[in-house]
């Protein structure tokens, strides 16, 4: 007698892969590649491109290097948002902020630079956050919603125009 194999329970009964959102938002900067990457390694860059309302508090920010750490408190309005980043993949091409601990269950915040020509770089920003349960779950997925990210990432883009021209 053959047994028939297996068969997969009906789609409406089998468990769902988790979706981990993402982020993506593109921009360019008349500005050189050193420039992107001297205003992206300054200790004061994230208090430049944090949007108001939100005010940052800076506890220890460490030169941008392979392996830096920055600690830090995002208050939005009365909450405060603990975060410790640790920065992967540093190169004059860009790096990476792995969240160590903070808001999210994860978070890996990729910068990459290219330079499109000798006075203009492109900024590609890409962000992969899951959500914890709970409390802090509720506060990610209304702070990182898609909205909100893309209005954060609106006012990095001007910032970063606005600060790499007051430079040059």
């Amino acid at each position: 007698m053959i047994t028939p194999a297996p068969q997969p329970p009906p789609a409406h009964l089998s468990h769902p892969r988790r979706h981990m959102p993402t982020f993506d938002y593109s921009f360019t900067v008349p500005a050189s590649l050193a420039a992107v990457q001297a205003f992206h390694g300054d200790t004061s860059a994230l208090k430049r491109l944090t949007p108001p309302p939100t005010i940052v508090q800076l506890h220890s920010i460490e030169p941008l290097a392979e392996g830096s750490v920055s600690k830090f408190t995002l208050w939005v309005g009365p909450l405060p948002l603990r975060w410790t980043a640790v920065h992967r993949n540093v190169s004059p091409h860009g790096f990476t902020d792995v969240q160590a601990s903070g808001p999210a269950a994860r978070w890996e915040h990729t910068h990459t630079f290219t330079p499109l020509d000798s006075t203009t770089t492109r900024i590609d920003e890409h962000i992969e956050f899951e959500h914890k349960p709970g409390f802090w779950g509720v506060v990610t997925r209304l702070l990182f919603s898609q909205p909100n990210l893309t209005l954060m990432f609106f006012y990095r883009k001007l910032a970063t125009r606005y600060y790499l021209r007051k430079q040059a």
